[in-house]
């Protein structure tokens, strides 16, 4: 998001910009919540299907870090027609509507124009009880943060662009890398989402454009408490170090790191050159942060862990400078 917008006040708008990434709840007249929200993005993968799949899991993602579920979407879609096949825009489209089958919610319909490049996303609506929404906003102090995916997406896409076509496959340099990072973004949050309510979770947000540290700072700032972070705890892809070390960096992560200077601080004998290109990787279709009681933290974690997602307990949260973010090991 290159600017945040006004948002108008209204009895109805329970939830604006300020409280949640890119989405907005309005109350319905039953006294439920419906969640809106809209995500789209150029290719990061050579195959169309999968290509779909995962934008349609990230399209969905801000429903479930709100407690919700989707229920319908419309695709959005500009494609070069002079210079792709419309072959490859039905097998866009049929992944996403694999991923959207999978997770309950009906693709509607949706608008295409033509463009320079292909993009190709999904405006999702979904809805959630309003006493159980979960925000920014809604941490306490002495809640733990559970992240429930991997990170380093947006280092093996920058690693992927930079390689041959053989890198990924059966036994190439990335091909460990690059599955994994394909098997995370097309996950659903959906069972982290109904997880993390089970266990008390008072607030959440997905990890995706702003990496781990931008959204962690959003969420931080919002609830007026400074969080902790143990790198040694963070879970990782495949090889991410290995990839980081190589040069394999994002430009986004710059500008994430921009975002949070100033309310960013290391302590002696974590190396910010190491760990700040991991924690500020942009995220495609990444996992949920969510804060929740100590008490319920590793029961979620296990939960999630034979359930095949990668959680982990990677911080806390306490009094201090609202947004601020400590950066240390163990």
């Amino acid at each position: 998001m290159l600017r945040r917008l006004h948002v108008p006040s209204h009895p109805d708008l329970l939830v604006g910009a300020d409280a949640v990434d890119d989405a907005a709840v309005w109350r319905r007249p039953d006294g439920r919540a419906l969640i809106a929200t809209v995500d789209f993005f150029t290719p990061i993968v050579d195959d169309a299907r999968t290509w779909g799949r995962i934008a349609a899991a990230n399209a969905a993602s801000d429903v479930y870090a709100m407690g919700g579920s989707p229920l319908f979407a419309l695709n959005i879609v500009a494609w070069p027609k002079d210079r792709l096949d419309l072959d490859l825009l039905g097998d866009v489209l049929d992944g996403a509507n694999e991923v959207a089958a999978a997770g309950g919610w009906l693709v509607v319909g949706g608008h295409t124009v033509d463009g320079p490049e292909p993009l190709f996303g999904q405006a999702v609506i979904g809805e959630a009880d309003p006493a159980r929404l979960l925000t920014n906003a809604g941490a306490a102090p002495g809640q733990v943060l559970v992240l429930t995916k991997a990170l380093g997406t947006g280092v093996v896409a920058t690693a992927h662009k930079r390689a041959e076509p053989a890198a990924i496959a059966a036994g190439g340099d990335l091909a460990a890398a690059y599955g994994a990072a394909i098997r995370s973004m097309t996950t659903l949050n959906a069972e982290a989402s109904l997880a993390a309510l089970a266990a008390g979770a008072t607030a959440a947000t997905d990890v995706t454009g702003f990496g781990l540290l931008g959204h962690l700072h959003r969420m931080a700032a919002a609830s007026g408490l400074e969080a902790t972070v143990d790198v040694t705890a963070v879970p990782l892809l495949p090889g991410v170090a290995d990839l980081v070390a190589a040069g394999n960096v994002p430009g986004g992560t710059g500008r994430n790191l921009e975002l949070v200077e100033g309310l960013l601080a290391w302590v002696d004998g974590v190396d910010p050159a190491v760990w700040a290109p991991v924690l500020a990787d942009p995220q495609t279709s990444g996992g949920l942060l969510v804060s929740v009681p100590p008490s319920s933290a590793e029961a979620l974690v296990e939960g999630l862990r034979a359930a095949g997602h990668a959680a982990a307990v990677v911080g806390t949260l306490g009094a201090g400078t609202p947004g601020r973010i400590v950066v240390g090991a163990g």
